[in-house]
């Protein structure tokens, strides 16, 4: 996810890193890292006045700027950063904006903007749902026959999704095809190659109880305390994960108004399909800004976008890859729907050329072909293949460090939800100064 204060600095500063390049305090994806400094004791005072001067810059265009961005922030923000919650669990609640009956949901909306932006959109409190506004969803929401790869968009905020179903969805965007048979037949509990509504809500219980205890422990409260300051006795368990009193927008989606029809495979399978491209496009589309391919340095972007990386490492990415491609021929939707299908399969591609390169050598594109083959089972372009590894071929000699390149894309892959939460804001930035001041004495 973009970052911030890491690209402020680099982008603000070029003297900074000019000051301090071996002791600088970058960010990726809202995590805060040092890179490997100097010893040399002149740096001190340098790197110290810089960064006390680029942290009050920061600070005060992050209270006009951003505050003229991003009016005001939901008060449960702040009443959430002491407890213990996962990052999935974060940002569900960071970009559900409804509520009903003490529940919060996310809109169709929602969930596109919680894979695809760092932030939510602003808004001043969670919109409150009534039984017509409930209503009116179910009437609009579309049949599995009229289903696409714009049905999130076009349903947009009228809809509802659960915490629960907020996690199936994550995992179908990492499912390879080969994973979809497997995925329904979790679902189907009886083995008659259909699900129905009672079946798929089987996992729903699955996901609450099992995690029922910790969330007691770790989310009393935090609703109520949130909005009003006072404590809260009821578990904010029940506001993420208690049994439906309504239909959602996914159970009208597949199982009718009424709750009776069947899901089938060929139905749950294009219905996968239809989200993985659906999110692909949104991606693309920011960076094509209308035009049918996108450049090789937004490609390059989007595929270190999610990438827990410095800002320094960030830049020799894309630098390498203008060196070597002054004159692009650009990138259709094709070719990157069909390198993001790949990524799907990483797993099954690390054990491939575990395999191929016992000895964990470089692999040429001849090899990375291959691999892809057949773990894919189809082919990615040439271009699109010499594109990858011109950004992460390290010397230019034709070869690739799986190894780097597999860690990488395992950040792609999982748009940053596999990483550990990490400190940020002005309390990230004051730490890593404090770091960077007892490194150079």
């Amino acid at each position: 996810m973009a970052s911030t204060l890491g690209r402020r600095l680099v982008g603000d500063g070029r003297l900074f890193r000019r000051f301090a390049r071996s002791g600088d305090c970058a960010r990726t994806n809202s995590s805060y890292t040092k890179a490997q400094k100097s010893p040399r004791i002149y740096l001190y005072g340098t790197a110290a006045a810089c960064s006390l001067y680029f942290g009050w810059k920061w600070l005060q265009s992050n209270t006009v700027v951003e505050a003229a961005r991003y009016p005001r922030r939901l008060p449960e923000d702040q009443s959430l950063k002491g407890l213990k919650l996962n990052h999935r669990e974060r940002r569900f609640i960071k970009f559900a904006s409804a509520e009903y009956q003490g529940q919060l949901y996310m809109t169709p909306q929602d969930f596109i903007e919680s894979v695809t932006d760092s932030e939510p959109r602003p808004r001043l409190k969670r919109r409150t749902l009534w039984n017509k506004d409930l209503d009116r969803f179910h009437q609009e929401t579309p049949p599995l026959a009229k289903g696409s790869p714009e049905m999130f968009r076009t349903i947009f905020e009228k809809g509802i999704i659960s915490y629960t179903e907020y996690l199936f969805l994550l995992s179908i965007l990492t499912k390879p095809q080969t994973g979809f048979r497997i995925a329904f037949n979790m679902f189907d509990t009886d083995g008659n190659e259909r699900v129905d509504k009672e079946e798929f809500l089987v996992l729903e219980k699955i996901f609450s109880t099992a995690r029922r205890d910790r969330l007691n422990r770790a989310l009393e409260g935090a609703v109520k305390a949130s909005e009003t300051g006072e404590e809260e006795t009821e578990p904010l368990e029940d506001e993420l994960q208690k049994s439906h009193v309504v239909d959602t927008t996914l159970l009208v989606h597949f199982f009718g108004r009424k709750g009776k029809q069947d899901l089938k495979f060929e139905e749950f399978k294009m219905f996968m399909e239809n989200l993985q491209t659906e999110v692909l496009e949104i991606e693309f589309n920011e960076f094509s800004k209308g035009l049918p391919a996108i450049t090789e340095l937004d490609f390059a972007r989007i595929l270190l976008r999610y990438t827990y990386l410095q800002s320094d490492q960030y830049e020799m990415y894309l630098d390498r890859l203008l060196d070597r491609i002054p004159d692009g021929q650009g990138i259709t939707f094709n070719e990157f729907k069909s390198f993001c299908q790949f990524l799907n399969t990483l797993d099954d591609f690390a054990i491939a050329m575990r395999m191929y390169t016992l000895a964990d050598q470089p692999i040429s594109q001849e090899e990375f072909h291959r691999a892809v083959k057949i773990c894919t089972g189809a082919e990615l372009s040439p271009h699109i293949v010499d594109t990858v590894f011109k950004i992460f071929d390290d010397d230019g000699d034709g070869q690739l460090s799986y190894k780097e390149f597999i860690a990488i894309m395992r950040d792609r892959l999982h748009r940053g939800f596999k990483h550990t939460s990490r400190s940020e804001g002005w309390d990230a930035f004051k730490q890593c100064v404090k770091s960077e001041m007892k490194a150079v004495v």
